[in-house]
């Protein structure tokens, strides 16, 4: 029932863009299409699940021994930056196909704030490896699920008379802060 909550938890009610604010550069500037939020998002939940994990063993394992824990964010973040670039060269060896589907969308996971939130979140919960890891990858799919909200939101906005004054990024502040007072009503849940 833990796993239940903190799923539903990471997804709607404590969602990392509307809620926590975090990966919201990756969420305006990627949010043109839907296509291309899917991929991202797609990109975002198989780093973060990852990341999740070495964060968690380098915390408890390496950090926490050695009583170097105020390393944590410096760590955190090279060990995202690192393994985002071993992900990028093993997908490119192994599927050339999956590689190009992703694009430019690995690379920019690197300064998605949203991982790094999410490794040093699932430490200060305290959580254990599996909590840690369904929470990592809870938290990518609510993630994923802002960012195809948000743009098909935006897909057809670019349809729709807007007025002139709010064409563009005013529009989309305006959405995606309707977007988050929705999903507060998710509050009472967990």
């Amino acid at each position: 029932m833990e796993i239940v909550l903190i799923i539903i938890g990471a997804i709607l009610v404590n969602n990392v863009v509307f809620a926590q604010f975090l990966g919201i550069c990756p969420f305006l500037g990627v949010s043109n299409k839907v296509s291309t939020s899917l991929g991202m998002g797609a990109a975002v939940v198989f780093v973060t699940t990852i990341a999740a994990v070495v964060a968690y063993l380098l915390q408890y394992y390496v950090l926490v021994p050695l009583g170097i824990t105020y390393m944590q964010t410096i760590v955190f973040i090279l060990v995202i930056a690192s393994l985002v670039q071993m992900v990028e060269l093993v997908i490119k060896k192994v599927s050339p196909v999956l590689y190009q589907a992703l694009g430019i969308f690995l690379p920019l996971i690197t300064t998605n704030c949203a991982v790094l939130g999410v490794a040093i979140l699932l430490v200060q919960k305290e959580f254990d490896l599996l909590e840690s890891v369904v929470f990592a990858f809870a938290t990518a799919v609510g993630f994923a699920l802002a960012l195809v909200i948000f743009a098909g939101i935006r897909e057809r906005l670019e349809l729709e008379n807007v007025p002139k004054a709010l064409k563009g990024t005013p529009i989309a502040l305006v959405v995606a802060g309707i977007l988050a007072m929705a999903f507060m009503g998710f509050s009472g849940l967990v």
